[in-house]
């Protein structure tokens, strides 16, 4: 799954990585290295402008709130719950299938934030103890540095409690797409831990390599079985890992020493 993420790139360097053509500068976001579900992320996404004269798909970035809302739900609960869509069944779940016909959008990150429960403390778990399990985050990114862009849909809401002109009329939503976290070795893995992603997790969100952007975020393409070919999983060994403080677990702790790797885990989290 993912739960939490971070992203301390600006607009500028945004720009510059996806093409982007428009951007508004009241849209802008401070780096948060402790993305949760709920707030408001950065997305690309092609789309034509309004009130243009050549309607054609421009590249844009947009600020959205992280948790789908359908276009067809009646109140906004449902966003807390839609925070990752799974690309096994994404085109036929009704509450994603119309976005992944034609509202794809790539949601730019450094890496992101998993979590897994030390041997003693699942033992524990075994033995029926009541002690809280305790759990040690990693932070998962690209071997090479580059931006980690997830795979995601988006979605408008209207809230028919609010007149047409109200600021907060209209909700953009997104959700990030996961898929089966790999089982093959990390490109660089902690000296003491997971040396895969599916020992940290089962799950991972579905990183899109540069060659299938443009693919992913063209409109026009709307062919369900065409648009699955674009789920399959990056290549292999393309990933690192490591281990992060505890301090990330509590969504009010936000700064780049939320990144710093530690030497192994902290004690009373081993793997």
């Amino acid at each position: 799954m993912c739960g939490r993420y971070a992203a301390s790139r600006g607009p500028e360097d945004l720009a510059g990585i996806f093409e982007i053509e428009k951007w508004e500068p009241e849209e802008t976001l401070e780096a948060d290295y402790n993305v949760a579900p709920t707030k408001e992320v950065h997305v690309v996404l092609d789309r034509p402008l309004k009130d243009v004269a050549e309607p054609r798909p421009v590249r844009q970035l947009r600020k959205l709130k992280w948790g789908l809302v359908p276009s067809w739900s009646k109140t906004p609960e449902s966003a807390f719950k839609m925070i990752n869509a799974r690309a096994e069944t994404v085109h036929e779940k009704p509450s994603y299938r119309r976005a992944f016909s034609s509202r794809r959008c790539i949601i730019p990150a450094d890496g992101y934030y998993e979590w897994v429960t030390g041997t003693q403390e699942r033992d524990l778990e075994v033995e029926g103890k009541k002690k809280r399990p305790r759990k040690q985050p990693y932070f998962v990114l690209p071997a090479d540095g580059s931006v980690f862009a997830m795979a995601g849909l988006y979605e408008f809401w209207r809230d028919r409690t609010l007149p047409d002109d109200h600021p907060q009329a209209w909700w953009v939503t997104c959700s990030v797409i996961t898929t089966e976290a790999e089982t093959t070795p990390l490109a660089v893995a902690p000296e003491e831990g997971p040396h895969t992603l599916a020992e940290i997790h089962p799950r991972m969100p579905l990183m899109l390599t540069p060659d299938r952007w443009d693919a992913w975020l063209d409109p026009s393409r709307t062919d369900s079985e065409d648009l699955r070919t674009l789920l399959d999983p990056p290549p292999p060994g393309l990933m690192r890992a490591y281990p992060v403080s505890t301090l990330v677990s509590n969504v009010r702790n936000n700064g780049p020493e939320l990144l710093k790797e530690l030497d192994g885990p902290e004690e009373g989290t081993l793997f």
